[in-house]
């Protein structure tokens, strides 16, 4: 073992070391002074390496006095000197590490001691702490040049010997960190060792990571059943364990996780977890204060892949799921200790795959017909195992194993339970064929699961096609090819709809998503009928209740059928509808008809045309010669019939009674001259109704007032209703008294003569 001389009590000695050394050191440094161009550089160089020779790791202050004489005699330089000398100390302490490492790497149980091995290691850390307070010694300048701590970092077998370096430090600091609380002054000494060995800063703190983490599992398994059982705050007593050896909390943590572990594989390694294994990893979990979702996904994770092999072998069995398979995915579910909803993610992870194994079948297969038998092995796969294995990992009664008592069974719930009732599901007969009675259900006897489904593992689009494959098996049966290139088609009953729903149900569609496809089966067949329907593009009343027929025997809900309407009459009777309404065939009782039968007009008909009926509708009245202006009929009914505005409405009625208004009373006069008394009554009652839909604010002019009172005698003649009668003298300005000689005369039977009948009376 070294010693280190101590500089206080060392008295400085000129000429230290052998007799022979003292006086080559004299007379090299005598010869240099007589003959100094006779001593080369590199004589000089010699001379005080044999100097440096002396410094051991028993370093005295002499001896340092002596190599700067030496140094100065010879006239080398400071840099050169300062070399020569760091370059001897890390050879010493080279020495010194490489017996450390013989002692280390020792087969020999004798010569490979620990206690030697750090003896070594002190004498390093000494003897550079010796070289950085010398740097610093008040007399610094009389000593040898290079004094200062030493660092390997550099030399060019460093990484080379790396390897051998980190075991080292990792011996001292396991020996300096293993014993007691751990403090500056154990950590200050491994510091000053890093920089002695060149080691980087990360690297040196993962080995103290690592040590400081196996002295707190020593400590830890010390105080399991003592200390920390005994301790009444568990985690106070942990985090002092911590603090004590400055051993990071979060690192503690991960090694609580993973000592239990460790416990919970080395007890499920049978199967199964006992009572009292149980019990011991509570008291693991309580002791090392482990959150309960790390001991649930510890669980998951050791006693689920025990759990998976289990439930794939009962998938896989080519036994089948017989009662050996079922009394061994029983055991694993309770025996496991395994979370229930664990249990199900780790069971529905393997069943899906199983599934999408079926569905990429399916789609590889050459015919919807393959398809068809592809997807219905899924369906039985889930029927006859998937729903067995879910109900014994549930712990549930199933088929196979009915239950002793009625009390125990579910009561059966009905198929709208809990759905949506605005899906028209009752239109739809293959619909209903997926509703299955009480006897079909008795005869097909085993029901399927409906928890696991495809839902998040293939796209809406592809479920979709899927379901529509299996209804057209459902709807066509199966086909078998004989001669002649003939093919016969097997028919299929209800009980195909039933697995159809099933596979509803493992594509995880919903209600309304399986009723979309069937609606689109049903469009379809409706689309091929109403084109041949509607295939000269006119739609009369007549084809429109065929329409309606057609739809009620698909079962099409009325709004599918009114876009498939609106879809055709778009392309094929839009210039049929438009050259009807131009010839007056379509007026407003065909369109009644139309709207009876639950066409939507707006889709048949555009407004300008809708428009141009109520024109004609109006001027029909205006010219019908009745006198009569129904307002609700034709402000209110009309315009709701051919989806007009009530404004739009009164707006065309009125442009067109301001027109006839004055139209009407030229024509009556034109009659009247005609001597055609019918006519004239018609135009005077088309005159009134459009003052009814327009009243005039005054009289109607006319340059022959003798003609007007012409019109009011024939129209008196007529005996009209008195409001009539009233109203016709407003408008052809006849005053009350010449009105009540009128009607005196008509009594008297004396009325005057028309005008251009002065020589004979005109016979009405």
């Amino acid at each position: 073992m070294c010693q280190i001389l101590s500089l206080e009590t060392h008295q400085p000695s000129y000429f230290h070391g052998n007799v022979f050394s003292g006086s080559l050191i004299l007379r090299s440094t005598l010869l240099c002074g007589i003959m100094p161009k006779i001593c080369t550089r590199y004589s000089s160089s010699l001379l005080v390496e044999v100097s440096l020779k002396h410094i051991v790791f028993c370093l005295d202050i002499g001896t340092l006095i002596e190599v700067r004489r030496a140094q100065l005699a010879c006239k080398l330089s400071d840099e050169i000197a300062a070399d020569m000398f760091r370059e001897h100390a890390k050879k010493l302490i080279q020495e010194n590490i490489s017996s450390a490492l013989d002692i280390l790497k020792s087969r020999n149980k004798a010569t490979n001691s620990p206690t030697q091995v750090i003896e070594e290691v002190k004498c390093v850390l000494a003897f550079n702490s010796l070289l950085t307070v010398l740097s610093k010694h008040p007399q610094g300048d009389r000593f040898a040049r290079g004094l200062g701590p030493i660092s390997l970092a550099g030399e060019h077998d460093h990484d080379r010997r790396a390897g051998d370096l980190k075991t080292l430090y990792r011996a001292y600091a396991t020996d300096v960190l293993s014993d007691g609380p751990v403090d500056n002054e154990k950590l200050t000494p491994l510091n000053d060792l890093r920089n002695i060995f060149g080691l980087g800063k990360r690297e040196a703190e993962a080995i103290i990571s690592d040590v400081k983490s196996q002295a707190y599992r020593k400590r830890l398994a010390k105080s399991f059943n003592t200390d920390l059982a005994a301790a009444p705050s568990k985690a106070s007593f942990l985090q002092n364990l911590c603090e004590e050896l400055q051993f990071d909390p979060e690192l503690a943590s991960k090694m609580h996780e993973d000592i239990y572990r460790q416990k919970l594989q080395q007890f499920v390694a049978d199967g199964e977890l006992s009572k009292d294994e149980t019990e011991a990893l509570m008291a693991f979990q309580v002791r090392l204060c482990i959150p309960q979702e790390t001991v649930d996904a510890a669980h998951t994770d050791i006693c689920g892949q025990l759990f998976e092999k289990v439930v794939k072998e009962a998938i896989l069995s080519v036994d089948g799921y017989n009662a050996d398979r079922r009394e061994a995915v029983r055991k694993a579910a309770q025996g496991l200790n395994l979370k229930k909803e664990a249990a199900m993610t780790i069971f529905s992870k393997a069943v899906r795959k199983l599934f999408l194994n079926y569905i990429q079948k399916a789609k590889a297969a050459g015919n919807r017909i393959e398809q068809a038998k592809e997807l219905k092995k899924l369906i039985s796969f889930n029927t006859v195992v998937v729903s067995e294995l879910l109900a014994d990992i549930k712990g549930e009664v199933t088929t196979a194993e009915p239950a002793t008592s009625s009390a125990t069974t579910e009561p059966e719930t009905t198929e709208s339970e809990g759905e949506d009732e605005d899906y028209e599901w009752e239109s739809l007969e293959t619909l209903k064929k997926t509703r299955p009675d009480k006897e079909l259900k008795e005869k097909l006897g085993k029901s399927s699961q409906k928890e696991i489904t495809l839902k998040d593992d293939l796209p809406l689009r592809d479920r979709a096609e899927l379901y529509q494959t299996y209804l057209m098996f459902c709807i066509t049966g199966e086909t078998t090819n004989v001669s002649f290139g003939t093919a016969i088609s097997s028919k299929k009953d209800d009980s195909e709809y039933l697995m159809l729903k099933q596979l509803g149900h493992i594509l995880g569609l919903t209600r309304k998503e399986a009723q979309d496809v069937h609606i689109k089966l049903a469009e379809k067949a409706f689309v091929q009928q109403a084109e041949v329907v509607l295939a000269d593009g006119k739609l009369t009343e007549s084809k429109a209740d065929q329409l309606a027929t057609i739809q009620k025997q698909v079962g099409l809900p009325s709004e599918h059928a009114q876009k498939i309407i609106k879809s055709i009459t778009t392309t094929k009777l839009s210039s049929a509808i438009e050259a009807s309404i131009s010839r007056g065939q379509i007026g407003i009782q065909q369109v009644r008809g139309l709207k009876d039968a639950n066409f939507e007009l707006d889709s048949l008909i555009s407004e300008p045309l809708r428009e141009t009926i109520y024109k004609k509708c109006a001027e029909e009245i205006f010219s019908s010669g009745t006198g009569e202006f129904d307002e609700e009929e034709v402000y209110v009914k009309m315009p709701a019939d051919l989806i007009i505005s009530a404004e739009k409405a009164r707006s065309i009625v009125q442009d067109i009674a301001k027109v006839r208004l004055e139209n009407a009373l030229v024509q009556a006069v034109a009659l009247l001259r005609q001597k055609k008394r019918d006519g004239v009554i018609s135009s005077l009652n088309d005159l009134l109704a459009c003052d009814a839909a327009v009243p005039a604010s005054k009289p109607l002019s006319w340059p022959t007032p003798r003609e007007l009172d012409d019109l009011y005698c024939v129209y008196m003649k007529s005996i009209p209703k008195q409001d009539k009668l009233s109203r016709l003298q407003y408008l052809l300005d006849i005053s009350a008294e010449k009105a009540e000689d009128l009607r005196d005369a008509a009594t008297a039977g004396t009325l005057p003569q028309t005008a251009g009948q002065e020589e004979e009376e005109l016979a009405f």
